[in-house]
């Protein structure tokens, strides 16, 4: 008889990043790290994350979650995994471009109302990213009592989407801030929490207007 125990997975966004900061989509860029306010929220996570219990830590291979991730690894003793198929999205030739242009673009209306139509020049299509990132999840999810997964702002909203039962063309109606956790139970796709950020410091998380542009995840609060 197949075992009906849940597996909690903690979703985790990076910290705010430089390319947050400048209003810049970054993509798969290596050279984005933490921005001031990001080294700042990745302090504030040691705390949260070590009231928890991790069977594993599931990283994106990107510079900007490896940062989020150090300084809660360096106080537990902890290690993490990289796992590929949680990377940010390949926006192609739309990655390092303002998102004040970008939003100029025609594509960007078919982005916010039918993602699920728009594959980036050069780059992934949404499902695709959708696919990808929500098989690996589940397959490290496999025997384990509690994961932490650590990745961006649209791979989550995808991830959390797909346990709420929205399709993907919904799915920018999600938020996810920076540095901010969301955890669902697996295979029950029970979603208990969505973008909490009361563990990040009180000049991090509120008081500020919200950034009006979801792709990338935007950067939460500015």
């Amino acid at each position: 008889m197949a075992s009906t125990k849940n597996t909690e997975i903690v979703l985790l966004r990076h910290a705010h990043s430089t390319a947050n900061l400048k209003g810049i989509l970054a993509g798969r860029d290596n050279k984005i790290g933490l921005s001031p306010r990001g080294k700042r929220e990745a302090e504030d996570l040691v705390t949260v994350l070590s009231a928890y219990t991790f069977d594993a830590i599931y990283t994106s291979p990107l510079k900007r979650c490896l940062e989020t991730i150090a300084p809660y690894l360096k106080a537990s003793g902890k290690s993490s995994i990289v796992e590929e198929n949680i990377v940010e999205m390949e926006y192609g030739e739309w990655s390092g471009k303002p998102l004040v242009k970008l939003a100029r673009l025609k594509l960007w209306a078919s982005i916010q109302s039918r993602p699920s139509t728009v594959r980036f020049p050069g780059g992934e299509s949404f499902s695709e990213m959708s696919l990808r990132a929500n098989q690996a999840i589940i397959d490290r999810s496999a025997g384990a009592e509690r994961i932490l997964v650590v990745s961006h702002g649209d791979v989550i909203k995808s991830v959390v989407a797909f346990h709420l039962g929205l399709p993907l063309d919904s799915f920018q109606r999600i938020s996810i801030d920076p540095a901010s956790i969301s955890t669902i139970r697996y295979p029950s796709s029970h979603v208990t929490s969505v973008n909490v950020t009361s563990h990040l410091s009180r000049g991090e998380k509120s008081g500020h207007k919200r950034d009006r542009f979801s792709l990338g995840g935007g950067s939460g609060r500015i």
